[in-house]
């Protein structure tokens, strides 16, 4: 199964310019699965709602939706990206999955970061699996957003639902996260992709850098992949998603089934 990410830096407030960078960055490649950052269509840095007005768009009916929609069926593969959006006037920093039939699954960020509470809800939808389907076979895929990594209930309930590759749109701006992501991988054994932005967003006097190095993690906490903290760059790999099955650390040691939940706080 060929899995990947795209690592790039959004322009602020121009959802044009940032659906013509993913689709040249995007142009000619070929994937099943394909992981973008946070916020992608709108960029990051909200001073004002606006803004958010703006930039945000309902799902499935909004233009980057629609993009990420043609991409999916001219390749053949799966999408999932962050997305600022809007929905019963409300907005929400979202991702979603985008199946090469059209079809989309949306995830809302439980855990917001910072000054996001200003601006988004936190998500209300709860945490699923979704079954992506291919030459590859059916596989399960789990979604959540940048700082949700920090919980490790959310990373453990997608992995109880039977996911076996966790994408993870961010706009990591800690040093932290890459370096987790090998402890969220392996007392999981599932494959993760983070998908970081890089460069920074400078708007209404204030600026915000990101820390780029975005990570696939297989299910022994591997590195199957590093990226660099200032490059534009799209990455893609075969990986074999059964290895995710598999959750014994020994033959006498299951990371789910040995687990005692009747001495775990609720």
């Amino acid at each position: 199964m060929k899995v990947g990410l795209l690592q790039f830096k959004p322009e602020f407030g121009d959802v044009d310019a940032n659906i013509e960078k993913v689709q040249k960055l995007l142009h000619n490649k070929n994937f099943d699965l394909l992981v973008l950052p946070e916020l992608p269509n709108s960029g990051y840095l909200f001073s004002s709602i606006d803004e958010l007005n703006k930039l945000a768009e309902e799902i499935p009916n909004g233009k980057f939706c629609n993009a990420l929609v043609k991409i999916c069926k001219e390749i053949n593969g799966y999408i999932v990206s962050g997305i600022c959006e809007r929905s019963k006037g409300s907005f929400y920093n979202s991702a979603v999955l985008v199946s090469p039939a059209g079809e989309i699954k949306i995830y809302r960020k439980l855990q917001l970061f910072s000054e996001e509470k200003l601006w988004f809800k936190p998500g209300n939808l709860p945490l699923e699996t979704h079954e992506i389907k291919g030459t590859f076979g059916n596989v399960k895929i789990g979604m959540m957003v940048c700082f949700d990594w920090i919980f490790p209930e959310i990373t453990r309930t997608l992995a109880l639902n039977g996911a076996q590759i966790i994408c993870h749109p961010s706009n990591l701006v800690m040093q932290y996260c890459q370096t987790a992501m090998f402890t969220r991988a392996l007392e999981n054994h599932v494959f993760t992709i983070t998908a970081n932005r890089i460069g920074k967003d400078i708007n209404g006097g204030k600026e915000l850098a990101f820390t780029g190095k975005s990570v696939i993690v297989d299910p022994k906490g591997n590195y199957i992949y590093r990226g660099s903290d200032d490059k534009e760059e799209c990455f893609i790999v075969d990986i074999d998603p059964s290895k995710a099955l598999d959750k014994h650390v020994t033959k006498l040691n299951n990371v789910l089934e040995d687990r005692r939940e009747e001495f775990y706080f609720n």
